[in-house]
Formats: C-alpha cells, structure tokens, sequence
C-alpha cells in the first residue's frame, strides 16, 4: 500500500518548524493580574487557599502594580475588603475603601497600566450576596442603583475599565448612563457577560470574604447546563454598550468561550479563577504535575478557543518563565 504523501509530521520535527506554522501564541499583553487590596498599612498575607497569592494593603497593591508593569503585564484587575459592611454594601462606593485608595494611589505611581476595577457588592453586604435583599432574594432595579454608584466612584479615582460582576439585568445600561452623564464617557466596560454559577468560584470566596451568608447565586448566576442562554446575555450586554465581553470560569467553559467569539466582533475576555489556579497549585506542590507546562497548555487553550482577554493568578510566573525562554 503506498503511503499517503501529505504527512503532517514533517511540519513537527524541530520547534523552529513548530513556530513558524503555530496557530495560536500567548503574549504577556493578554494577560490581566487580580490583586486583592485591604485596610491596613505595610500588610501582606498570604491567602491559604490561594498560594502565592496575597491580602495587599494600599501600599504594597503598589508596589505590586510596579513589579507587575515592570514584567510587561499590561493591567490589574482590582479587588477588595472593606473596612466595613451593611445591608446595601455602601463601603463599594466609599472613596476611602481600599479599592477606591488603591486605584488612585496605582494611577498615580504607573500612569500607563490599566486599571480594572471589580464592580459588585457581594464583599461588601453583610448578606454576602450581591444586590439589595427583598427577602430573602436580590432586588434587581435597586441594585442597578448602587452598582452604578460603584463604577462611577471607581472610574472618578481613575479605573481605565469597569467590571460588572453581579450579573443583574439590566446593569452595563445603568452604568453607561451614569458614567456618561459624568463627563466619563471614556471608561469601558467589560462585562461579566456570561458568569456561571460554578464551584470553581470557592478560593475566591476565601480571599474576598464574600461567601452567601445563606442559599447561594443561582437565581442571578447562570446555570452551568445552558449554552443558548449564554448568548442572550450576550446580546444584552452588547445592546446596553458592553465594549468587552467575558466568560467565566474558562477551563469548564471554552466550548462557551468559541461560541462566544463566533458571535460577536468585540474583545472577548475569560476569567482563569481561583478554583482552576488552586487546582494547578495544589498538584504541583505534590509533584504529580509539571506546574509550568500545565500553566502554559491551559492558558493557550484559552487563545484556542478565542479569548483576547485573559484574566489569571498566574501571570507574574507566565511573565517569568516567558523571560527565562527568551534569555535561553
């Protein structure tokens, strides 16, 4: 039998060869770095279910924004823990919690990195949960009101973006008419289009305090069995003036991430969560996997399935490695 003479080997027999027809690449300017801020001067603690990941006060959140604009990482994303909680969350818009201080206080030491802020109340409310409580369920059209509190007061402290994260409805309009009826038209939103209600979200309830203090986010999160859903909300966000739409988690959820990218022509972003982050770390720290190639095969699946945007734990060690490879 003669051999067919079209063999797809030949295009993988060196890794210049590799390169030169490689479909997808990571580049450090994908990449977005979480950072968790909170009250406090000279703090830096280790976040146990997250290892190497850490509660920064104002003034380290600084210096890690320097170390991070410094590898070549173009942005953070900034998370936090007030000083204080209520009903209504109203430590979100206040301009001296941690996030509003740490978003200045970034601005102003690295004027070129961009700053994304979290917008949503579940850190903030005594109830853990993510809007104003009618009951013992979230009040959607109040809390519209106090989400656009939230981007407002982040993009005055100088947030190049804002992330809606509560998944109300109706949430990117309020917050494009707010933010351009105060002169900050020039704020993008990325919207956390298509946030599942996962298990993966677990560390991340550890790190921001924001664990329901009863029943869970299923009424507003979407559920993980639906994938047609995923593009009405999608629809929605992009009619309301979404100018970035995100998936998340993402490992779980790239066949969601493909279809995403076939339906829309704006930036897709996905959210490489503490859940997937822990994982990796966890199997590492045991020696049962090979951390840097696991990191790097997995982000690149994310490109694969049509990400722009991704936002992940492990950047810095991305950023390091790439500058290893370089240098070799």
């Amino acid at each position: 039998m003669k051999l067919n003479t079209l063999r797809p080997r030949r295009l993988r027999r060196t890794e210049a060869i590799r390169s030169m027809v490689r479909e997808n690449s990571l580049e450090l300017n994908d990449f977005v770095y979480p950072i968790f801020v909170v009250p406090g001067t000279n703090v830096k603690e280790e976040i146990p279910s997250m290892p190497g990941q850490y509660h920064l006060s104002v003034d380290n959140a600084v210096k890690v924004a320097e170390e991070i604009y410094k590898m070549g990482i173009p942005a953070v994303e900034v998370f936090g823990l007030p000083e204080y909680k209520d009903d209504i969350g109203s430590s979100a818009w206040d301009m001296k919690s941690p996030v509003q201080r740490a978003i200045r206080a970034i601005k102003e030491a690295v004027p070129d990195l961009v700053i994304v802020g979290d917008v949503c109340l579940c850190q903030y409310t005594k109830s853990g949960h993510c809007g104003v409580l009618k009951g013992h369920e979230v009040d959607n059209d109040p809390t519209l009101e106090l989400i656009a509190k939230v981007a407002l007061s982040q993009a005055e402290c100088g947030a190049d973006i804002v992330a809606p994260s509560d998944m109300m409805d109706g949430r990117v309009a309020k917050i494009r008419e707010t933010l351009d009826a105060n002169d900050l038209s020039n704020v993008s939103i990325m919207s956390y289009a298509v946030k599942y209600a996962s298990g993966y979200y677990g560390p991340f309830r550890d790190a921001a305090d924001s664990a329901p203090q009863f029943g869970d986010r299923r009424g507003y999160q979407m559920d993980p069995a639906n994938s047609r859903e995923a593009m009405k909300e999608v629809d929605l966000d992009m009619a309301e003036g979404a100018d970035i739409i995100m998936v998340k988690p993402a490992l779980a959820y790239l066949d969601i991430v493909r279809q995403v990218r076939n339906h829309i022509n704006r930036p897709v972003a996905t959210y490489n969560v503490s859940g997937e982050y822990a994982m990796v770390k966890a199997a590492a720290a045991k020696g049962w996997i090979d951390e840097k190639r696991i990191v790097m095969e997995s982000l690149l699946c994310m490109k694969r399935a049509g990400a722009d945007i991704i936002i992940s734990y492990h950047a810095p060690d991305v950023a390091k490695w790439m500058k290893e490879e370089a240098g070799k």
